[in-house]
């Protein structure tokens, strides 16, 4: 068994940056061994959380930060992205399934994290996201699955 363990660190809203933490974030599970599928999921998570707290949360202003926290052990991951931003309210975003917004960009990116996390969590009036994924969760389960499975 690995020892669980906690990385924690602040970042400027400035996308290198956060692509080298998520890079960090899965070494990580490379490091606990988790499965390709895991990995595959944390990695579309993370880029569109630290991406969203950054552009969206942060509106690129250099003067402001990304808090990432991480804990991992061998049977899940959690990450907390904070930004500094103003919020937003999460159920308002439009479903981008929906014909009247099938066009728009927005959206999808909650719509994967949602698919992809046991656990996606928005707080703090949107400023906070907190995503778990199990050891070999069998998420995302696509329509076809549910049916066969």
């Amino acid at each position: 068994m690995v020892e669980p363990k906690h990385f924690e660190t602040q970042i400027p809203s400035c996308m290198t940056d956060g692509l080298s933490v998520q890079e960090t974030l899965i070494g990580l599970m490379e490091a606990f061994e988790y499965s390709l599928r895991d990995v595959f999921a944390m990695r579309l998570s993370l880029e569109e959380a630290i991406t969203n707290a950054i552009r969206h949360g942060n509106q690129l202003d250099p003067q402001k930060t990304v808090q990432i926290c991480c804990r991992i052990d061998d049977q899940r991951m959690e990450v907390v992205v904070t930004d500094e931003g103003a919020g937003f309210k999460p159920e308002e975003v439009p479903d981008p399934t929906l014909d009247e917004f099938i066009e728009r960009p927005c959206g999808r990116g909650l719509m994967l994290m949602r698919a992809y996390l046991s656990r996606c969590e928005y707080s703090e009036g949107g400023r906070r996201i907190t995503m778990v994924r199990q050891r070999n969760s069998p998420l995302p389960i696509l329509g076809d699955q549910v049916a066969n499975g």
